[in-house]
Parts: structure tokens; C-alpha cells; sequence
């Protein structure tokens, strides 16, 4: 029992900084069962259309873009563990204000777009949140984990994500069934975004338990630290002391040459691309939109949100199969893979949209997409991001990358409802091109990074 005492360690860790994956999928998917009520609540009763009912659901994204610039400033000079408390505290914020955005200034029961405005910054400011958690506690496990395992334990990071979009799907679902679709445009949908408080506070308490990353502590010349932490990881003085010389030497060259593209432009590159490439296949529409995708298929309320939270149930399913072979597999055939799986799912969702074709074979691509995506760029590109830049640039490199994300992302879901009034065939085919690409790209430029340390990864890119 002793010899996996390290492992349990890592694993601990691990998991309690997942824990900022379940809020970034929670924060995010919430909106899916209370998008609609706001829509009744807000937008129709200000005479607003389309544009301003998408910018409202996606408005966290802007939020999320500015986390995602801010996030290699902080986790640099604060701290990872630092910057994470900091987002847990936002998440708090940004779900009891997103409940009440009347507090202060307003009165509860009379839309006005004061109230709207409100609704949306305190949603951008959980935004801000999500995008310093979603770039730093991928960056977190990738510095903590021992090289063997770094795959399968950034991978839980997007099981947590997953996990937390089934937990929302299943809360919204218990909040609305038996509930009549005018109580909750009263008050069900102020249920559903305050409910996030609860997993907002556990996170930011555990997270006073875990310690800060050993090549943080390095960089700010706390070596004994970094030492104890890497020997307690690893099991082992000796490939502590090992791991510690390689961090060492790969910070003294940064003080030699820090800038961004100190080993080329390619590696950071590939890492908007990646990003960017996650996002433009479209599944945080199946995310975001899913019970009314499902609605539009013919389903009921009730049965749209029920219908959404077997799609979870799939995503979770199909996420535990990337983190079981993504060590074993490797990180590009799992993506190539998940994009071929995608295409299909997408262009036939296209082809029968296009002839007005809606049932049980659109539900089956919608999944079949989903669980395609949940087994590969889901996880993958978290893995990749959190190896592939090198310690000197690692902040800013992922901040860069995960504000790229987030930018594609609000583009993607702000544009969809537009989108989908022009044409559903349309809207479709685009995400399965998107998909065809992105295998392409995988195939020419991702290296393949599996069972290397960071140190070794570094090597990739020097000319």
C-alpha cells in the first residue's frame, strides 16, 4: 500500500482541482434549461429578437475570453493554486447574482433592461471564472502529474466538465418536472443559476488542502518546497531530485530567452488551433441548445430536458473511454478518430434536416456526434494544451490558446440561433466541414506527446 501512496496523492489533488472542471460545466450548461424561460422573461417582454437572445445565452463567453487573457498574468504572479481560489470566488458571485440580478438597483418581477444588463454582466463575471479556471487547472494537473499518468489525469479534467453539464441537466430537469413552463419563467430559472453557489464554495474550500505546483515554486526560487512536493508525487528522492535539475535548467533558459515565440511560432499555433478547432465543430451548440434541439425534434418540455440528460449519461460515458486509452492509445489517433466520428454524426444531422426529416435517426447523430467528441477533442486538446507549450511560456502561451477557445466558442453559440433561422442543413454541414479540417490539421501538425515529462516535450520545439 505503500508503493501507491504517491498515486493516491496525485490523485487527491487531482480531483479536487477538477472540481473547477464541474463548475466550468456547470456554469456553462445551466443556461440550457433556463434559456428559454429567460428568453419568455426578458427578451420577448422587451421586444427583443434572436441577436439579443444569443448574445444573452453566450454572454458568459465574453467573460470567459477576458479569464482566459487575464489567466497566464495571475497564474504567473499569483499562483495556480491562487488564481483558482480567485475563480472559485467569482463562480460564487456570478451564480447568486445571475438569480437575482434585481439586488440593489432593481425590483423582483419587472423585466426591465437595467435587470437584463444585469443578468449578463454578472454572467460574464462567472465567465471570467471559467476562463482563468479552464486555463489554469489543466496547467495545474499537467505540472503536478507524473508523465505516465499526466494523460489519463488531465482527461478527468474534462470528465469533470462533462460531469458537471450532467449534474446541471439533471438539477434543471428535477426543477422543472411537474413544474408548469410559467412557474418557471417566474422563478424556476433563478433555481436553476443559483444552484451553482453550492459546488462553488466546496471548491473553494477544498482547495485550501492541495499545495502549489513544484515549477511554480521553482520559479519563485522555493526549491525546498518544490522538492518535498515532487518527492511526495513521484514517491522518490532520487527522480525528484531528477525532475527538480530538469525544471531548474529549463528556468534558467527562460531567464536567457522568455518571450512568447522563444521556440518558434508553431507550438503556439497548434495550440490556438486546437482550441479554435474544438470549438468551430460545434458542440457547445448541442450543449448550450440541447433541450430545445431536442424540442424541435418533437419532444415535449419535459421529455426535452429528460432527453438531455441521457445525452449526459453518454458524454460521461464515452468521456471514461478517452481517459482509459489516451496513455495507451496516444493523444492523435484518439482526435483523428473523434473528427471522423463527428463528420458523420454532423452531415447526417444535415442531410436530414435538409429534407425536414426529425426523429429517432437525428437523436441517434446528434449522440453518435457527441460521444465521438466526448472520446476525443474533448479531453485531448485539455491534455495537449497542458503538455505541449514549455515552462517558460507556458502562461503565456495557454492564456493565449484558452481566450482563443472561449472566442470561438462565443462566436459559435451567439451565432447559431441566426444560423440555424437561415438554414438547419446549413448550420450542420458547416460543423461536419469543421470536423473533416480538423483532422487534417491533427494529421500535419499535433505532434504525438504521449508518455514524455514537460522537459522532454520542450524538444519538439527547439530548432
Amino acid at each position: 500500500m505503500r508503493q501507491y501512496r504517491h498515486v493516491l496523492y496525485v490523485a487527491a489533488i487531482t480531483l479536487v482541482v477538477t472540481l473547477g472542471g464541474l463548475l466550468f460545466g456547470y456554469d456553462t450548461a445551466v443556461i440550457s434549461g433556463a434559456e428559454q424561460a429567460i428568453e419568455v422573461y426578458l427578451i420577448d417582454s422587451l421586444g427583443l429578437g434572436s441577436f439579443a437572445h444569443g448574445l444573452t445565452v453566450s454572454s458568459a463567453l465574453i467573460g470567459c475570453i477576458v479569464g482566459g487573457i487575464i489567466s497566464g498574468f495571475f497564474s504567473n504572479r499569483i499562483g495556480r493554486k491562487n488564481t483558482l481560489l480567485l475563480a472559485a470566488v467569482l463562480f460564487v458571485l456570478s451564480a447568486l447574482g445571475s438569480a437575482y440580478p434585481e439586488f440593489l438597483f432593481f425590483n423582483v418581477g419587472e423585466p426591465t433592461f437595467g435587470v437584463l444588463i444585469m443578468l449578463n454582466l454578472y454572467r460574464i463575471l462567472g465567465g471570467i471564472g471559467i476562463g482563468l479556471a479552464s486555463a489554469t487547472a489543466p496547467t495545474y494537473i499537467g505540472e503536478i502529474a507524473p508523465a505516465h499518468i499526466r494523460g489519463r489525469l488531465v482527461s478527468w479534467y474534462q470528465f469533470a466538465i462533462i460531469f458537471g453539464q450532467l449534474v446541471v441537466y439533471i438539477v434543471n430537469w428535477s426543477i422543472a418536472n411537474g413544474r408548469s413552463f410559467e412557474w418557471i419563467v417566474d422563478r424556476g430559472w433563478r433555481y436553476m443559476l443559483a444552484s451553482g453557489a453550492i459546488p462553488a464554495l466546496l471548491f473553494f474550500l477544498l482547495l485550501f488542502l492541495v499545495p502549489e505546483t513544484p515549477r511554480f515554486l521553482v520559479s519563485r526560487k522555493d526549491d525546498q518546497r518544490a522538492f518535498n512536493i515532487l518527492e511526495k508525487i513521484n514517491g522518490s528522492r532520487e527522480k525528484a531530485k531528477e525532475i527538480l535539475e530538469d525544471i531548474q535548467l529549463s528556468l534558467r533558459q527562460k531567464e536567457a530567452t522568455g518571450h512568447l515565440f522563444s521556440y518558434g511560432k508553431t507550438v503556439v499555433i497548434v495550440g490556438i488551433l486546437l482550441s479554435v478547432f474544438q470549438q468551430f465543430v460545434g458542440i457547445n451548440v448541442a450543449l448550450y441548445y440541447a433541450p430545445r434541439i431536442f424540442e424541435s425534434l418533437g419532444a415535449g418540455k419535459n421529455a426535452s430536458m429528460l432527453q438531455t440528460v441521457v445525452m449526459g449519461l453518454v458524454n460521461v460515458v464515452f468521456t471514461i473511454v478517452a481517459i482509459q486509452t489516451v496513455d495507451r492509445w496516444g493523444r492523435k489517433p484518439l482526435l483523428i478518430s473523434g473528427s471522423v466520428g463527428m463528420a458523420v454524426g454532423m452531415f447526417g444531422v444535415a442531410t436530414l434536416a435538409h429534407y425536414n426529416i426529425f426523429g429517432l435517426w437525428t437523436l441517434f447523430f446528434i449522440v453518435f456526434y457527441t460521444a465521438s467528441f466526448m472520446m476525443s477533442w474533448g479531453p485531448i486538446t485539455w491534455v495537449l494544451l497542458s503538455e505541449i507549450f514549455p515552462n517558460k511560456i507556458r502562461g503565456q502561451a495557454m492564456a493565449i490558446a484558452v481566450a482563443a477557445q472561449w472566442a470561438a466558442n462565443f462566436f459559435i453559440s451567439s451565432t447559431y440561433p441566426s444560423m440555424i433561422e437561415f438554414s438547419g442543413a446549413f448550420t450542420y454541414g458547416f460543423y461536419g466541414v469543421m470536423s473533416v479540417l480538423s483532422a487534417i490539421f491533427v494529421l500535419k501538425m499535433v505532434p504525438e506527446t504521449k508518455g514524455k515529462t514537460l522537459e522532454e516535450l520542450e524538444k519538439l520545439w527547439i530548432k
